[in-house]
């Protein structure tokens, strides 16, 4: 059972939850002061503890350390070279767990690693080798503690059943760190979630995180907010248990997680052979919540997320005893949304069940020790089969990895038919074991969203991903790819003792924390760029709207995909030839001449006609425009844009495209709507669209005033092939005073240059 409270709660002695303050006061003692008692959650201590600005409502947080891996750093590192970095400010652990392949474009992969190890040698890096372990095991082995914060540029960057608030965010937000500047918000409510039971034989973590996340997604209950996991309940969860609880908390669209901590986590530090990392959490005596979401793990079900999303919950019994109608409803659901191809799960169901063809165990919250443990139990002298089906097995890290080795699980998996891989994040973000045309995948990873699993619609390849956990996965290859929970065979789970060797990590990872060298020379390989120039918000603003997409939710695959796409990540120009192409394919050719036209108008070569006949239309509407003061650039609309990765390309592509604004009704994550504020791309809200359609031309007059005096209530006006003027409002939320500034001098980038 998932159950949400309608309104806050506080919690007594870490136990006991109470809603009315008399029966508080009764049973306790306690007053009911919430301002007090909001101050007594985990988070409350940890965010305080890190934010200079002296106003807990309004924060600044410096943070203990931070993460990229090799789809961001290049672009973190030049963003901040050309702001003028002279060195990492705070420790900064560079990973080489996403583009690893090495498989395309030559060896523009390699190049930035190279370029990543001379980053980390010149500003004072920690490196770790490609393939050596995933980002987000490595940060948990040897950078989590407890009391501390890690800002990551991805956005599964959750370390908080280790007592750590980690924080996934776009390039940008570490950029700023790594110059020794601020993260800047707004103090983020906090819900508790209240645990207690414990889980059934064959119940895995992947089980209960899809469990919270059905529950809350679709109302934004825990969006922007803090997750802090509290009650009896998880005394008896092993810690890699909550570790792979606690990285899916993303897929809520919540802003961090934390952990009440105990004996389990601090043998967890001990035996990483980091002893000093660990302090008791707890929340205070009294605790207020401003909501709460209950969890009774011994009511949790083994369970499915259908596609194409992670709150998309179904039990798998549930699933089996309606499969006709569940395969038809998700695959009906999906059609309405793909492009050009059609979803077919209908086929999947015959001789008397459900078939899939690949399962996949992988990365940050399916590659745990105990996890993979779990499955060469199951799998322990039996077969995967010869048939279609397939299992792939991915450690987080080469120290897991070695100890599967050495306690005889790897040896056990093998001989069953699964293969064993290295660490590598692919399968998670359609880069690696891409499934055939219409083949269904069951997969221990973190997203199912469309094309996730490297499929090109726009090439007519149309594949599907479930999520579910590593247990009914190998439950299901030992079924022969027959789909099966893992409560419903027999098994004896060992648990075997985890053995740290943190020698692997002495002997290979380069950490050049505090030795910083300045004049060690950075390696270049021809694909890394720099950022184009971007311009300043002009006083006026005109923009041609190049996409529009009426789907509920759209999420940065869409925006900027995966997959193959991201070997360019070092090369602004070349990456952003590839955005929205698998939702709106025709984007970037309209864009280009968007852009275009602003680089002639900067250049003195004039308007063109449509141009003309915009400024001639708003004129006749008696609207006064300076046709040669006012930047022209691409916007798209979206109902809410950027569910998912922080991957800040979702934005900067858009802005290199020529594009200066998106509007939306409201932004799936803070990540991507920070993106594109970081990136000078003014976030409008507005919530009458339909008001202006593919394009129409916006014109929103005095902008660059309405920016920087905070005038959130803005007149725009949509102007019609035909000349007809419709007036509208729109506002840009909430902004923080450098955020203003940020979208008048064009990017970040020009604001450090300028301030």
């Amino acid at each position: 059972m998932v159950k949400l409270y309608e309104g806050g709660v506080f919690l007594a002695d870490g136990k006991e939850i109470y809603t009315d303050s008399k029966e508080l006061k009764q049973k306790t003692g306690l007053e009911a002061d919430k301002a007090k008692a909001s101050e007594g959650t985990i988070a409350y201590g940890i965010i305080k503890a890190h934010n200079k600005s002296g106003d807990m409502k309004k924060l600044q947080l410096r943070y203990d350390s931070m993460t990229s891996h090799d789809i961001t750093y290049v672009g973190i590192i030049q963003t901040a070279r050309a702001s003028g970095m002279k060195k990492f400010s705070i420790p900064y652990v560079l990973t080489n767990c996403h583009n690893s392949l090495c498989a395309v474009g030559g060896t523009i992969n390699e190049d930035d690693h190279k370029f990543a190890l001379s980053a980390a040698h010149k500003y004072g890096g920690i490196y770790v080798p490609t393939n050596l372990a995933n980002i987000h095991s490595y940060n948990r082995e040897m950078m989590a503690g407890c009391g501390r914060m890690i800002l990551g540029s991805d956005s599964h960057t959750r370390y908080g059943a280790l007592g750590n608030m980690a924080v996934g965010e776009g390039g940008g937000e570490l950029a700023k760190q790594v110059l020794g500047r601020t993260y800047d918000f707004s103090y983020p409510e906090v819900v508790a979630i209240y645990l207690t039971g414990t889980p059934k034989p064959g119940i895995g973590p992947q089980d209960v995180a899809l469990s919270i996340i059905g529950a809350v997604y679709k109302s934004g209950y825990v969006k922007n907010k803090v997750m802090e996991f509290v009650g009896p309940g998880i005394a008896g969860l092993p810690i890699e248990y909550r570790n792979a609880i606690d990285v899916m908390t993303t897929e809520t669209t919540c802003w961090s997680s934390i952990w009440v901590t105990d004996d389990n986590t601090k043998k967890y530090f001990e035996v990483h052979g980091r002893p000093e990392a660990y302090r008791k959490l707890d929340p205070a005596k009294l605790a207020y919540y401003d909501g709460c979401v209950y969890v009774d793990l011994s009511t949790i079900e083994s369970t499915v997320a259908m596609p194409m999303h992670p709150s998309n919950t179904y039990t798998i019994h549930e699933l089996q005893a309606n499969a006709r109608d569940i395969l038809h409803k998700v695959q009906e659901d999906a059609n309405k949304q793909l492009k050009g191809v059609k979803m077919d799960l209908l086929s999947k169901y015959h001789d008397g069940g459900i078939w899939v063809e690949q399962g996949e165990v992988a990365g940050c919250s399916g590659g745990t020790f105990d996890n993979i443990c779990a499955v060469a139990d199951i799998l322990r002298g039996k077969s995967c089969g010869n048939g279609a089906f397939s299992l792939n097995i991915y450690p987080g890290s080469m120290p897991a990895f070695a100890e599967l080795v050495r306690n005889g699980r790897a040896a056990d998996l093998i001989a069953a038919g699964a293969i064993m891989r290295e660490c590598f994040c692919g399968p998670c973000f359609g880069a690696g074991d891409t499934p055939a045309n219409g083949e269904f995948s069951i997969r221990h990873t973190t997203r199912n969203f469309p094309n996730r699993e490297g499929s090109k619609p726009g090439d007519g390849q149309m594949s599907s991903v479930a999520l579910m956990d590593a247990r009914s996965i190998a439950a299901t290859a030992a079924n022969g790819g027959k789909l099966t929970a893992a409560t419903d065979i027999d098994v004896e789970y060992t648990n075997p003792e985890y053995h740290f060797d943190k020698g692997i990590y002495e002997k290979r990872v380069y950490n050049g924390w505090g030795k910083e060298e300045p004049d060690y020379e950075l390696k270049f390989g021809p694909n890394i760029k720099d950022w184009p120039e971007m311009p300043a918000l002009t006083d006026d603003l005109l923009v041609k709207v190049c996409s529009y997409i009426t789907d509920p939710v759209t999420t940065t695959d869409e925006l900027i995909p995966s997959g193959e796409t991201s070997s360019y990540r070092s090369n602004p120009e070349r990456l952003s030839e590839f955005a929205l192409s698998r939702r709106d394919p025709q984007y970037v050719s309209r864009s280009k001449v968007m852009r275009q036209m602003e680089r002639d108008r900067r250049a003195g070569k004039g308007l063109t006609d449509e141009v003309k006949a915009v400024y001639k239309a708003l004129e006749k509407a008696g609207l006064k425009v300076d046709p040669e003061g006012t930047d022209i650039g691409s916007t798209i609309f979206a109902n809410m844009p950027g569910d998912g990765s922080a991957r800040e390309q979702a934005a900067s592509c858009q802005r290199v495209m020529g594009a200066s604004a998106n509007f939306a009704k409201q932004y799936a994550t803070k990540r991507y709507r920070s993106n594109c504020i970081n990136w000078g791309m003014t976030p409008f809200l507005v919530q009458n669209p339909e008001v202006f359609e593919l394009g129409d031309y916006i014109f929103v007059p005095g902008l660059r005033k309405a920016i920087l005096e905070k005038n959130d209530d803005i007149d725009a006006y949509a102007v019609k092939p035909d000349g007809k003027v419709t007036h509208f409002k729109c506002s840009v939320g909430a902004l923080t005073d450098p955020e203003r500034q940020i979208i008048a001098d064009g990017c970040l980038i020009n604001y450090y240059r300028n301030n």
